[in-house]
């Protein structure tokens, strides 16, 4: 009998050994699943606690792995010697997975989407310089590679907001543009390879003043300088939201009126060549309430804008060129002053982009410059761009200069009902 129960109690401590290690692994797995959260918050909170001169943290960090993702709640930075306690960063949610589509591709990448980030840019914290020195590209650069380790691929973000608030006015300065909402796809170029400026890009916003702002364009961020051919405009926003700036700076307060931006801007090889294109529409300066000197001053300043305004789409602009290497950008004195004056008195400026920089003229000047930045041939390859654009933007343009005292005539009924002007 006892050779018999021998093998029966060999057979059950093997079952309950069998069964041991399996319970045993899943404990363990449970227990790494519920710590790794509170893990990977630690590793977050010490990323932003080790770039210099900012602090931050998370307040807690979701786990999805059936879908190879994780949620960051929570989190903002700000500057160590921050004379204000509004975050630099605030991101309140941000979600960062595996982007399972570039799979398929044979890429293993990332997306983030971000729901209501805030960035909010104060002067005075900015510009102090924190003990230890402030984060530099690699500082940064480092911070993100550690929280999201894969290469990002899409990139969106929700209802954002970036500001300035400047605190040496009273009352301060604080431009923003919220409601922004921003798709980037394609940034590690898993598709379309063999595509020069492979990732497109769109936002829309609303600007101060009730405003909208528009920005499109493509990019190549697999380069130490991306590459991108970009185009924006700000549009309908109402003057009065510049008075905290203009008063500043300028000591001149709008009234009425409407300002609106348009810029190119295309980047090849760390060159850069653009323009921006501010208009200020139907302003008006002198206010009731402003004082002797101020009143003075605003009809000074009135006076010019009506001697150099279009008299025929009441319009005060210019147009700024702006090219160069991104460490020496240089903006056209003399074409911006010219610009004015054609504006005003030839062919007035529409409220739009023109069409007129293109990523392959800022490609070959960065190459021509590259071979020879004293060259003579590249001068005239160059004017010879220029004159080809003129071109095409007279083809474009109603108003010429025929119509130039047709308008001036015709504005001056109106001009004289134009108080301020």
């Amino acid at each position: 009998m006892a050779d018999n129960k021998t093998p029966k109690k060999k057979r059950k401590a093997y079952k309950k050994k069998r069964y041991t290690f399996p319970i045993i692994l899943l404990i363990l797995l449970i227990a790494a699943r519920i710590y790794l959260p509170f893990w990977v918050k630690d590793h977050i909170n010490k990323v932003l606690a080790d770039i210099p001169g900012y602090y931050g943290q998370v307040d807690n960090v979701t786990i999805s792995l059936y879908r190879g993702a994780y949620g960051v709640n929570g989190m903002y930075l700000n500057k160590v010697d921050a004379g204000t306690q509004v975050p630099f960063l605030n991101f309140p949610k941000t979600d960062i997975s595996v982007e399972w589509k570039s799979l398929l591709e044979g890429a293993i990448v990332a997306e983030i989407i971000m729901d209501s980030p805030e960035i909010i840019y104060v002067a005075e914290d900015q510009a102090t310089t924190a003990q230890g020195g402030d984060a530099d590209v690699d500082d940064w650069t480092k911070a993100l590679t550690d929280i999201v380790p894969l290469e990002i691929n899409h990139f969106e973000i929700n209802n954002g907001k970036i500001a300035y608030v400047g605190l040496m006015a009273d009352p301060n300065i604080d431009l923003a543009v919220e409601k922004l909402n921003l798709t980037a796809d394609n940034l590690r170029n898993v598709v379309e390879k063999e595509r020069i400026l492979p990732s497109p890009i769109k936002a829309t916003g609303v600007s101060f003043g009730g405003g909208n702002v528009k920005l499109e364009g493509k990019m190549n961020l697999i380069k130490e300088i991306p590459d991108m051919d970009l185009s924006f405009s700000l549009e309908e926003a109402d003057a009065t939201a510049l008075n905290d700036l203009t008063s500043y700076f300028a000591g001149i307060d709008f009234e009425t009126g409407t300002f609106e931006l348009f810029s190119e801007v295309a980047i090849a090889d760390g060159y850069l060549k653009g323009y921006i294109k501010p208009l200020l529409r139907k302003t008006t300066f002198i206010g009731k309430e402003d004082g002797f000197l101020e009143t003075l001053w605003e009809g000074f300043v009135g006076f010019f804008k009506f001697i150099l305004k279009n008299k025929g789409n009441n319009t005060f602009a210019t147009q700024v060129p702006i090219e160069g290497d991104l460490n020496n950008v240089e903006a056209g004195i003399w074409p911006t002053v010219g610009n004015i004056f054609k504006n005003g008195w030839i062919s007035a400026f529409k409220g739009e982009t023109d069409d007129s920089v293109e990523y392959s003229d800022a490609f070959q000047d960065a190459k021509e410059k590259a071979e020879d930045p004293n060259s003579s041939a590249k001068e005239k390859r160059k004017a010879e761009r220029e004159m080809k654009r003129e071109e095409k933007k007279a083809e474009k343009e109603n108003d010429t200069t025929d119509g130039f005292f047709k308008r001036l005539f015709d504005g001056a009924e109106e001009e004289s009902n134009d108080d301020g002007n």
